[in-house]
């Protein structure tokens, strides 16, 4: 039975895709259709049915999936602790992060991470669009978004914590808000990307559905950086991702925290910091250490909420 058949069963079958299953093993399309059917008459079974808009196993494939995965994981490691024994994690990994969070954290991450493993080369991707790692090669993927059950295999980190601050002037000025409701006589800096712009939720508690306030304020932008700026200078409020803000925004007391008995977000659902992988990535020793040196090193919660 021909390994390489085994290895594009598997893609496809995670996949639902000859292409993306093509792409990524840099091969024919018509090299792996042929590998699967040739497999499925060796079987004597069909192991997927396929359409012009997909293509998903068959009874007797899904059962042939778990068996052929667990097969394939103990070659692949057992090949992989002898090549590693002595040689150390070396190679070439591919890291995908959003952007900003990428820009302010995972690249110092990086650093530190190829200072432990010298002969490691580091591939690092900034884009706030959701990807298809499979597609487009990613070893370790950093999510921020919804649990969903993408076929990905990892860690949740952490919830993805939100903040609500001002500086001490502009409180001064305007006063110091005690409810959400408070906040639709303030200046609220907003957040303007191309989905529109970010809604600002409360909530009491996590036993509570998050609640929209309809704020407004003097300046809005696509960039976030200009709005911490423009709330450091005094001009308003901001809501933004705990691990956007500087910590020395807050020991400095540049800026106060507010509303800190009350859950925030720019999100009525609940948003989760995730470390993913493809499931046939994490056969690799290599990818395996990476994605648990940045669970480690960013911490649960993460280092950054110590603000």
């Amino acid at each position: 039975m021909n390994i390489q058949a085994l290895r594009y069963f598997l893609m496809v079958s995670t996949t639902g895709s000859f292409l993306a299953t093509a792409r990524h093993f840099e091969a024919p399309a018509s090299s792996v259709s042929r590998f699967i059917a040739s497999l499925e008459k060796e079987l004597g079974h069909q192991l997927f049915y396929r359409s012009t808009r997909a293509v998903r196993l068959t009874e007797q494939g899904q059962r042939y999936y778990s068996q052929v995965r667990e097969a394939l994981e103990l070659l692949d490691n057992a090949a992989d602790q002898l090549a590693h024994r002595d040689a150390g994690i070396r190679g070439l990994v591919k890291i995908n992060a959003p952007e900003g969070l990428g820009r302010l954290h995972i690249a110092h991450l990086v650093n530190g991470l190829q200072a432990k493993y010298p002969d490691l080369s580091v591939e690092l991707t900034l884009t706030d669009r959701f990807i298809d790692p499979v597609e487009e090669g990613v070893d370790v993927m950093i999510r921020v978004g919804r649990l969903v059950d993408s076929g990905l295999i990892g860690k949740v980190v952490s919830a993805h914590r939100y903040l609500l601050a001002a500086s001490p002037e502009y409180l001064a000025l305007h006063g110091t808000p005690q409810t959400p409701e408070d906040l639709l006589r303030h200046s609220c800096l907003l957040y303007k990307g191309p989905q529109g712009s970010l809604g600002w939720y409360f909530r009491r508690s996590s036993k509570e559905n998050f609640e929209p306030m309809d704020v407004s304020g003097p300046l809005r932008s696509n960039n976030a950086e200009v709005l911490v700026a423009a709330a450091l200078a005094g001009r308003g409020i901001v809501l933004f991702p705990s691990w956007l803000f500087a910590p020395t925004s807050f020991k400095d007391r540049k800026l106060l925290s507010l509303l800190t008995d009350w859950d925030v977000s720019a999100s009525a659902e609940e948003l989760y910091i995730q470390i993913l992988s493809p499931e046939n990535r994490l056969r690799s020793q290599k990818v395996r250490e990476v994605s648990a040196f940045l669970v480690d090193a960013i911490g649960s919660p993460p280092y950054w909420d110590n603000v």
